[in-house]
């Protein structure tokens, strides 16, 4: 029998992806040298503590504390994304090799939720899954433009000056 998650365990789920995603990004900015890239992280960091936020104001349970509290807690020693950058850091990683990271995790975690929200019967549950794929996909794109300016490749605000009509 397939356990369909209720919309509380989907929601506190949200907060948590939330949570550690902004953790990942929090420990790349600190290690970023590069003051643009060190912005995009930082920014990214709040974006996704804003969508904790957001999330965080619709759950029902009392389990998790304030949000404050909850948001200070230290990052999950479990989070595959803080996993991999920290492996990376024992090989000095810079800025690149942490966006490449974070490429490759959020494009696995837009897979993941989709994968997940496509079992989902329930539709207030789906549309939780699918609001926060949606957001990775955001910041999916805001990561590879730019990596794409950090690697010297074309970006998306030099186009008219690569194509001719």
């Amino acid at each position: 029998m397939n356990q369909q998650p209720s919309l509380l365990d989907a929601i506190k789920q949200a907060i948590q992806t939330e949570k550690d995603v902004m953790d990942f990004y929090l420990k790349a900015a600190a290690l970023t040298n590069n003051e643009r890239g060190k912005k995009i992280f930082e920014q990214l960091a709040k974006e996704e503590r804003e969508h904790a936020g957001h999330f965080f104001d619709i759950y029902t349970g009392s389990d998790l504390g304030s949000f404050e509290d909850f948001i200070s807690t230290p990052p999950s020693k479990g989070h595959v994304m803080l996993k991999h950058l920290e492996k990376a850091l024992d090989e000095n990683v810079h800025e690149r090799k942490a966006m490449e990271l974070a490429l490759k995790e959020e494009e696995d975690l837009v897979k993941s939720l989709l994968m997940t929200a496509s079992r989902i019967v329930d539709p207030a549950v789906r549309a939780v899954f699918e609001r926060m794929a949606r957001e990775t996909e955001n910041h999916y794109a805001i990561i590879e433009s730019e990596y794409a300016h950090m690697m010297g490749m074309v970006h998306e605000t030099d186009i008219d000056t690569y194509v001719r009509e």
